[in-house]
């Protein structure tokens, strides 16, 4: 860590030159003495990264900013929000630090939170960092795994994100990440009765349940309709079996859909449906967590088809957790293909032969616009084509 950077400035130079290509700054001589290039395009190109995922770091005065990796891997500002309201009790501890942004919404919640991470620049960014933000944490340069196994606290909540990049390969399961959240539960639940591992979008949901005990609760996030991330919550004293599943779709304002594995896999759908005025496509965290049948009975939908997960309905509803639109025409795929004469479109399929990319090509459909088409198999097995407007 570099204190140089911190000087008035070096901030100025950085804060004015967001815009600048950074290779370009890369080739050029660095205008400060002991600062190179190098060091002032990386604090630039971490700082840019951080303003639309964390406004709140971008926007204060001061701050030093890791790699760009460090950036990628933390948690965006939104989601760290809504993890640290599931945290319980007043001593909390983040097993795998990193740039410490959910340790930050930690400590807005909880007066005593540590912070572990092994690599020693990068604790003392984020120690510097929450110095500024007016923030006290507890950090300590250690691999989580080791501190906790040579400690004998206890602690209301452990927080854990394993990597999932291990000698540059990308990996998903837990058995793979780093660390392996498998072989050391044991100590885990031993230091406390609540445990919050994140995991990548990618984890089979129901292996995460045989692979783990005593779950609770599983949060499966999305921001505008992307999946980022799952939280399993293990509490010694609410296990269950069947655990409850919470898809959070946040953006603009947070709305949440809870339901069971067991209540999905025993409702039975007895018909399907052609489309009718309204045309439904769930959010990515529903389709992520297997709810297929159950928006049918909580929200008065008819299904397209079995393996068609599109919805519709005579009258709107307004509170369906995801993409609402009104069908304006209804086609086979065949009559659409002779018949198009749609230049520019948004395309979405859903069990259809054929993905987008092969779509846009084969039918000579740009993307973008204010049309949608929706190619879907309908309750007869034929191949439909829905053009929409979106709502």
């Amino acid at each position: 860590m570099n204190k140089r950077i911190l000087h008035n400035e070096v901030q100025k130079f950085i804060k004015e030159h967001l815009e600048d290509d950074i290779p370009g700054i890369i080739l050029k001589k660095s205008p400060f003495e002991e600062i190179s290039s190098k060091e002032l395009a990386e604090q630039i190109d971490s700082k840019k990264r951080c303003e639309s995922k964390l406004p709140l770091w971008f926007n204060t005065e001061g701050l030093y900013y890791p790699a760009k990796l460090s950036i990628e891997q933390a948690s965006s500002e939104i989601a760290a929000k809504y993890k640290a309201s599931l945290i319980q009790g007043n001593s909390i501890i983040d097993l795998t630090g990193g740039f410490g942004v959910d340790s930050h919404f930690f400590a807005l919640k909880a007066d005593f939170v540590t912070h572990c991470e092994l690599n020693q620049e990068l604790s003392e960014i984020s120690k510097h960092n929450s110095e500024v933000l007016g923030v006290k944490i507890n950090y300590v340069n250690a691999n989580g795994i080791d501190y906790l196994r040579d400690s004998n606290e206890t602690f209301s909540t452990i927080y854990i994100d394993p990597s999932r990049r291990v000698e540059s390969k990308k990996v998903f399961l837990l058995k793979d990440c780093e660390p392996d959240v498998i072989s050391n539960l044991k100590l885990l639940i031993e230091h406390s009765d609540r445990i919050i591992i994140k995991t990548a979008p990618l984890l089979d949901i129901q292996s995460a349940i045989r692979e783990l005990i005593k779950i609770s609760e599983i949060h499966v996030i999305s921001i505008k309709n992307e999946c980022k991330e799952l939280l399993i919550v293990i509490d010694k004293n609410n296990a269950n079996e069947d655990p409850l599943i919470t898809c959070v779709l946040l953006g603009n304002q947070e709305n949440k859909y809870n339901f069971k594995l067991s209540e999905e896999k025993n409702y039975n759908i007895s018909n399907y449906s052609e489309p009718l005025e309204y045309l439904y496509e769930p959010d990515t965290a529903l389709l992520k967590a297997g709810c297929f049948k159950l928006i049918c009975r909580d929200f008065k939908l008819e299904k397209l088809h079995q393996h068609t997960h599109l919805y519709t309905s005579k009258e709107l509803i307004n509170e369906f957790p995801g993409r609402k639109f009104r069908i304006k025409k209804l086609l086979t795929f065949g009559q659409f293909s002779k018949e198009n004469e749609i230049k520019k479109a948004n395309i979405i399929c859903r069990n259809f032969g054929l993905s987008p990319e092969e779509l846009k090509k084969k039918l000579k459909i740009k993307d973008g616009g204010d049309e949608y088409l929706l190619f879907c198999t309908g309750m007869k097995d034929q191949l439909l084509v829905i053009n929409c407007e979106r709502l």
